[in-house]
């Protein structure tokens, strides 16, 4: 049974979001808000926690998408152009999820194992962000949803995963169903790989 975290949306308590970051640091995988839908996450630097993240989304082979606290942040992780990095500075924080070339600084089992890309997004959420600044990681960000819970309760959606993570993180807010916008920025011109919350048109 996973443990119950309630943290204020706007106004984190310092104590409870010690309280995750402890169990991050020690490996665990937890269930939290974002500035689109709930999320399971991790630290990206625990490898075992990742891979337990892999094992929950059934995502062997697929990329794995990781929050930031700032665009600065980013640079560590992902190599970015003068033209991408233009376009996310007028994007974040926000509801987008950016596809740049990794770094080195990126574990091989979180990045797209042909293309060496991953996703990175910078929230626009109190709760995420005082997480990362707190934990001084990024942290793992896979949507909760599937297409048999996408339109559950947040008791509902807590129950159906109680027995799966370590620790559920409640804003005490109504769940949202919405997706980030998915921005591929690899290539000479930004591709939308998938129109979601936020809005962009090229």
């Amino acid at each position: 049974m996973a443990d119950l975290c309630q943290i204020h949306p706007k106004s984190p308590q310092l104590r409870q979001v010690d309280k995750v970051r402890d169990a991050l640091l020690d490996g665990a995988v937890i269930l939290y808000p974002t500035d689109t839908v709930y999320a399971i996450g991790c630290d990206l630097n625990h490898k075992g926690a990742v891979q337990r993240v892999r094992q929950i989304k059934q995502s062997a082979n697929k990329p794995l998408t990781f929050l930031c606290p700032s665009l600065s942040n980013i640079a560590k992780y992902a190599q970015v152009s003068d033209p991408a990095y233009r376009l996310m500075r007028s994007l974040v924080p926000g509801p987008f999820t950016f596809i740049l070339p990794a770094t080195k600084l990126v574990p091989k089992l979180v990045m797209d194992p042909k293309r060496r890309t991953t996703g990175i997004r910078v929230p626009n959420l109190p709760i995420p962000q005082a997480l990362l600044e707190s934990l001084g990681n990024p942290i793992i960000s896979t949507s909760a949803y599937s297409q048999g819970n996408s339109e559950l309760s947040s008791f509902e959606l807590f129950d159906q995963l109680d027995k799966i993570v370590d620790l559920i993180v409640d804003d005490g807010l109504d769940l949202s169903f919405e997706v980030s916008t998915i921005i591929d920025l690899t290539g000479d011109q930004p591709e939308v790989l998938r129109q979601g919350l936020g809005k962009f048109s090229i």
